[in-house]
Formats: C-alpha cells, structure tokens, sequence
C-alpha cells in the first residue's frame, strides 16, 4: 500500500518541490512497550503509542514511520491507485482488515481512530502470516505490508521489487533514525562536498559506482539494463555519498536511504550543499544532486553521461530537498 500524496510548494523560478513530512525518528529493536520519540502531530500521538504496541513486531517509531511513507499523515490522502486515508488502505483490504477503533460503530477508512489501530493490527496479521519467512522479521513484515504476503512467502524474505526494497529501507531508517543523533551539515562542510564533486565534473557514470574514496566500478544492471562493470565512476548516489564523505559525514548508500538519512529542508531554507531527491515518494526515490545554488545541483545523471551540472527542473518527479546530518549511518 502506498500514496503518492503531497504538496506542491515552489523554490524560485526553476522548479517546484514537493517537500514530504519526514520528522525525525528513533527506536530500538522491537520489543514491546517500546516508546515513540518520533515527531509526529499531536492528535495522533497517543493513537500511534497505544497501537504501536499491538503486537512485538510493531513499535511506536515503527507505526509512526509507516504512516509518513504513507500519506504524510494525511487523513484525507488518496493515491492514483485508490488507497484510502491516513494508513492508505485499499478498499479491498479495509474490508477485511478495517476496524472499530473508537468504538463508534463506524468502520471508516478515512477516521484516523479507526485508520490507526487497523494499521497496526493488520501489520501484525501479516507479521504472523510470513513469520517462518527466514530472515529480518520486521523487514519482511513490510514487505508484505507493500507487496503482499505472498510475495514475501515467495521469494523467502523481501522480494526483488526495487519499489518495495525502497519502501522498506525507507521506512527503516526514518524508524531507526537517533533522535539528536547528529547535527546537520555546516556551511563549511557543504562547501567542502560541493568542491569534492566540482572536482569530479567529467568523471563517467557507472551505476553502481562510487564509494568513499572516489570513482569505482559499477555493477549491473540499471533499470534500463546498462552495465556499469567495465566503466570506473559515479552513480547519482555514489557521487554524493563520497563528496559527504570528503567533509566527514557518511551517508548511506542508496538515494532513498539518503533522504531518509538527511533531514527535509523547507524551500526558503534550501542552501548551497543539501541534497535533491526525484521520485513520486519517499520509497521511490530515484535520484539525488547536490544543489550549488541559482536552480542548479552537481549530479551523476545516467548511464552514457558524465558528472555535470544540471538545473534542478531537469527531471519533472522533484520530490523534496533534505541536508545531510553529520552522524555516521549505516547501509541499510
């Protein structure tokens, strides 16, 4: 389940970005009576503390980091695909999953008392559902949330869908997030990562490329099915997670868990050095630059290009702008 729901706002006269409600998150492993010390708005917060104890495999940070991927926590939110409400439930799904939660006797998908325990409750379902799944239960619990159960049971653990890998790094990562973790980069640290990929304009795409310590081969393949074995370079993330590198802040290796990794930027505030994400959500997040100011950003745009400057319009899925913060993450 997913939605592609947020708000347009406008950053100059280059581009419009559309900037999620991605709050800051920290959690431990689950365990229950596990406590929230996400952000999130404080109608939902005593709803998010008592489901996201449902059941051992959902917390709190958990719950709260779904329900930001999912609709920003928009009651009201609606995908393209049809998905319903705060918890984006299908229609379908609401009818076998829905619950009570306020004890009205309503059932109704667009009520976040209702929306919330449901989410919760359901996670747990298809927590139990792929429970002998070999591998990380709260990872394929997720999986199933985006992709079904069957799909986990399937491919033994979480499937080989690029949308549903993202989603559930994605999520990870905004639950795992320490919260007071790490400062956001300096303007002296964005300085010394634009200068790292100045120094790197030319330098060929490889996807997969790219690590700390500069240009590096790729691997295979790219959606498109490009190679970047036989090419030493930079793939968009690559290009980022080594200019951060040079300034000693470590990302993560993927454009998702970067933004996930970063904290969102209001487009007033938008400065020399964060970071541009492309993708219609947060879990699909595709691409990511680094912004040099006037409308344009350093980026490694695809196979048969090289490290360039590029105008932030240049893809039309700009989704949302995020600094960097200088605690050392791990891949997820």
């Amino acid at each position: 389940m997913k939605s592609t729901t947020a708000v347009t706002v406008g950053i100059g006269a280059t581009a419009a970005v559309v900037v999620a409600a991605l709050v800051q998150a920290a959690g431990d492993d689950p365990v229950m009576g596990a406590a929230l010390s996400m952000a999130v708005p404080a109608e939902y917060k005593s709803l998010i503390e008592e489901a996201g104890n449902t059941c051992p495999e959902v917390t709190p940070n958990l719950l709260a980091a779904l329900l930001t991927q999912e609709s920003g926590f928009n009651p009201k939110a609606t995908s393209p695909v049809g998905a319903q409400g705060i918890a984006q439930f299908m229609p379908s799904t609401w009818e076998t999953h829905g619950i009570d939660g306020n004890g009205d006797g309503k059932r109704d998908v667009w009520d976040p008392e209702d929306a919330i325990p449901a989410s919760a409750k359901y996670l747990c379902t298809i927590a139990d559902e792929v429970g002998d799944v070999p591998g990380d239960k709260q990872n394929n619990m997720l999986a199933a949330y985006n992709a079904g159960s069957g799909a986990v049971q399937k491919y033994g653990g979480v499937p080989p869908y690029k949308e549903t890998q993202n989603y559930v790094r994605s999520i990870t990562a905004l639950a795992n997030k320490k919260k007071g973790g790490g400062k956001v980069a300096t303007t002296e640290q964005a300085a010394t990562a634009i200068n790292a990929a100045e120094q790197m304009i030319g330098t060929p795409y490889s996807w997969g490329g790219g690590n700390a310590s500069g240009p590096s081969a790729g691997t295979c393949c790219s959606p498109s099915g490009r190679s970047g074995k036989s090419t030493v370079g930079f793939d968009c993330s690559g290009l980022t997670l080594y200019a951060y590198a040079r300034a000693g802040i470590s990302l993560p290796r993927t454009a998702a868990a970067q933004y996930a990794a970063s904290e969102p930027v209001k487009p007033g505030d938008v400065k020399p050095g964060d970071l541009v994400f492309y993708g219609s959500s947060a879990a699909s997040i595709h691409h990511v630059g680094i912004y040099v100011g006037g409308g344009w950003m350093i980026d490694a745009p695809r196979p048969g290009t090289q490290v360039r400057y590029s105008p932030m319009d240049t893809m039309p899925d700009l989704f949302g702008v995020a600094r960097p913060t200088s605690n050392t993450n791990k891949e997820i």
